[in-house]
């Protein structure tokens, strides 16, 4: 069963190289912010599993939603600071 999550971590961690480089290399703002936002998904299943897998679910839980709260606070702070237009004047 540990032979099973050092896989799936290993390549969950693969997984999240994907939206890394649209990330890095995105025509556009948006398609980096979306990267991002896939990114802190992908690592909130990351922590869960490893949660799991120290049977220590419900504090890996806890870390998790925190996780999820910033990620969600920083994606919509971007979006917002994005989506105003400067005046000029």
């Amino acid at each position: 069963m540990d032979q099973f999550f050092i896989y799936y971590s290993v390549v969950l961690t693969v997984i999240i190289f994907i939206p890394l480089y649209r990330v890095v290399r995105g025509p556009t703002i948006f398609d980096r912010m979306l990267g991002a936002g896939a990114i802190g998904t992908k690592t909130m299943v990351l922590i869960l599993s490893i949660g799991f897998a120290y049977k220590r679910f419900d504090m890996f839980v806890d870390i998790m939603l925190a996780y999820a709260i910033l990620n969600f606070i920083g994606i919509i702070a971007i979006a917002k600071f994005l989506g105003t237009e400067k005046s000029k004047g």
